[in-house]
């Protein structure tokens, strides 16, 4: 899948299927809040887009924290909710995805997932009486293909099997059907690559995290029977000035001179932002500012050295515009300018280490719903893309790309 397809898909998937849903349910009149059942079975379908950070370990007592892979996934889901107060929810789910998340090396090698699934458990609030939050987590077990990196023709299946832990935003749209968009981080346990081979653990290993994002539609059966929580929601004006934060977590790949895709590094940031959002009747569009301080790093161990590569800081001016599923949520899409300091620390190479900035854009969507008349919650995916780097004397060709997800709050002036 070519990078053009990919950012397309992270700017336009939360409306895309947001307008779809309306679209299929036109015909049915949007029952009021207070009658949204949230307890029941449900099922879904979904897409997203992510990246995965694999420790390679052994390696004659080096390692590589870490190797990068990046790519988008569809996922069908069936969940049970049960109402154990009027505002709060517990529920199971399951899930079953088919992944393109890959890395090469040239056009020979490649390590990718193919497929999976995951159960687990989830807990939830409703911000109003159409718009859920939730936490969820449980046991998640992926099946992965490593092609051509032993020689020509050499095949290795990697089976691998960990936790996740996540939080999501779900709200009705029309009728049955609900809206989500939902971040999870992985951790898959130590896995031996040379197992088919018949080595000993210790002498090829890795330790897999994901960071992935994705937008899916719920059906839930039952939703509209009545039963549901009935209280106030603020009367919020989604137009005027803004300023916010946010906290994010998120993943890079770093690809090296067109041939290998890549590095990868994880880690967590803090942002800040100020903005402006008009009200046009069902849609609101605005632009906003943010600035980032960063701890995605990758580092790289062999023969008692080491290598770090880190994105600290770094800022986006952006543009966004969004479809009302409520008076109070907001499911929207954004594109815009992005710059980022990148340090690359190689001690026994260049001494101090190189710094460079890179300008790039950034394209994600997510959904935001208000909780007071000024406060507004949000959660939101970016897929960041900066150029490419070249050094006298150095590496040559990194380009990095970065997925990221962020928990926000923004206060209104009204």
């Amino acid at each position: 899948m070519t990078k053009l397809t990919k950012i397309l898909f992270g700017a336009a998937s939360a409306v895309a299927i947001a307008s779809a849903v309306h679209a299929a349910d036109a015909v049915v009149e949007e029952a009021p809040v207070a009658g949204y059942n949230w307890g029941g079975f449900y099922v879904g379908l979904g897409v997203g887009a992510g990246a995965n950070v694999a420790r390679l370990s052994g390696l004659g007592g080096g390692y590589l924290d870490g190797f990068g892979a990046e790519g988008v996934f569809g996922e069908l889901t069936v969940g049970y909710d049960y109402m154990v107060s009027p505002r709060f929810l517990f529920g199971a789910l399951a899930d079953v995805h088919y992944s393109g998340v890959e890395t090469r090396l040239g056009s020979d090698a490649s390590a990718s997932d193919t497929y999976g699934f995951d159960l687990g458990l989830r807990a939830g609030y409703l911000l109003t009486p159409s718009t859920l939050g939730y936490m969820l987590g449980g046991y998640a077990w992926q099946k992965g293909e490593i092609d051509g990196f032993m020689g020509p023709g050499s095949d290795l299946d990697s089976d691998r099997d960990g936790y996740f832990l996540g939080v999501g935003v779900e709200t009705a749209v029309a009728g049955n059907w609900t809206l989500k968009t939902e971040y999870r981080f992985t951790q898959f346990g130590t896995n031996n690559l040379l197992e088919d081979l018949g080595a000993p653990d210790g002498i090829f290993d890795s330790d897999v995290s994901s960071h992935t994002f994705r937008v899916g539609a719920n059906y839930r059966f039952g939703m509209n029977n009545g039963g549901g929580a009935s209280f106030e929601v603020p009367a919020y004006n989604w137009t005027g000035f803004y300023v916010g934060g946010a906290l994010g977590a998120g993943a890079g790949v770093y690809e090296l001179g067109g041939e290998f895709n890549g590095l990868g590094g994880e880690g967590i940031f803090g942002e800040l932002n100020v903005g402006y959002d008009h009200d046009f009747g069902n849609w609101v569009a605005g632009v906003q500012v943010d600035g980032r301080y960063s701890g995605i790093s990758t580092e790289i161990s062999m023969g008692g050295g080491s290598i770090s590569l880190d994105a600290d800081y770094g800022f986006d001016i952006l543009a966004r515009a969004g479809l009302k599923m409520s008076e109070t949520t907001l499911a929207y899409a954004l594109a815009g300018y992005s710059w980022q300091h990148f340090e690359f620390d190689v001690p026994s190479i260049i001494g101090d280490g190189l710094d460079w900035d890179s300008s790039g854009f950034s394209v994600g969507g997510g959904l935001e719903t208000a909780v007071t008349e000024n406060v507004s919650l949000n959660l939101e995916y970016r897929y960041s893309q900066y150029d490419s780097e070249d050094f006298d004397g150095g590496p040559d060709g990194i380009e990095p790309s970065f997925h990221t997800v962020r928990v926000g709050a923004k206060y209104k002036f009204n």
